[in-house]
C-alpha cells in the first residue's frame, strides 16, 4: 500500500510590529544610565502623555516600578519603555531624543502627530495617529 505525504507547509514568519516609539542613541543610553542608578528599583521608564497646559496637552515620562495589565511595553536598545493604552494613539511614530543645550539637557520628543506647541515647549497639540496598524 503506498502512502502519500501531505507536504508540510511552515508558517510564514510574522512580521514584528512596528515600535510605538523609537530611541535615538543619545536617548537611550541617558535612561540606561538613569536606570543604572535606579539600583533595580524601576522595571523601565513610562512615557505618555497628559490634558493640560496653554496648547492642550503635555507629554509626561516617569520611572516605571511595575507592568501594568494593559501596558504596551515597548524594547529598543536595550531600554524598556511603558505606554500607558490611552496614550498609545498620540505616541505612535514618536522618536525620543536627550539633547544637551548651553544651560542643560533634556528629552525631546519628536512627534509626527503634534499639530503645534506653545512656546515654552512644554505644551503640544496632538491628534491621534490615523492608522495604528501600520
Amino acid at each position: 500500500m503506498a502512502t502519500t505525504q501531505t507536504p508540510t507547509t511552515s508558517p510564514k514568519p510574522r512580521r514584528e510590529r512596528p515600535k510605538a516609539v523609537k530611541l535615538t542613541d543619545a536617548a537611550a543610553a541617558r535612561i540606561r544610565d538613569i536606570m543604572a542608578d535606579a539600583e533595580g528599583r524601576y522595571q523601565g521608564v513610562r512615557v505618555g502623555v497628559t490634558n493640560g497646559g496653554c496648547a492642550g496637552m503635555s507629554y509626561t515620562m516617569d520611572y516605571a516600578e511595575e507592568i501594568k495589565p494593559l501596558d504596551e511595553v515597548v524594547e529598543d536598545k536595550g531600554v524598556k519603555i511603558f505606554i500607558d493604552p490611552k496614550a498609545i494613539l498620540f505616541l505612535i511614530g514618536t522618536e525620543m531624543d536627550f539633547v544637551k543645550e548651553k544651560l542643560g539637557a533634556r528629552f525631546v520628543f519628536n512627534n509626527p502627530n503634534q499639530t503645534a506647541a506653545c512656546g515654552c515647549g512644554e505644551s503640544v497639540s496632538i491628534t491621534p495617529a490615523k492608522d495604528a496598524a501600520h
